[in-house]
């Protein structure tokens, strides 16, 4: 994810605790939907559709701080 922030990404997860969990959360989200759509973990099409809508709030709210952090720069 967002491979042209990749030291920004690290530097900020090192001292932001609040991009750390929601990074954490997305990457969490992540593996929980490729679970369940591999069938290795219970889950419907619904409860799918709405990980798959909170990772991409997730995804929105890390661009969000990326973009501010990287204006600083």
């Amino acid at each position: 994810m967002f491979p042209e922030y990749r030291e920004l990404i690290s530097s900020l997860k090192s001292e932001d605790a609040h991009f750390t969990k929601l990074f954490e959360r997305h990457n969490d989200l992540d593996h929980q939907i490729k679970r369940m759509e591999e069938g290795t973990e219970p889950g419907s099409v619904t409860a799918i559709e709405q990980l798959k809508k909170e990772k991409l709030q997730l995804k929105d709210q890390i661009y969000t701080i990326l973009r501010k952090a990287d204006s600083k720069n």
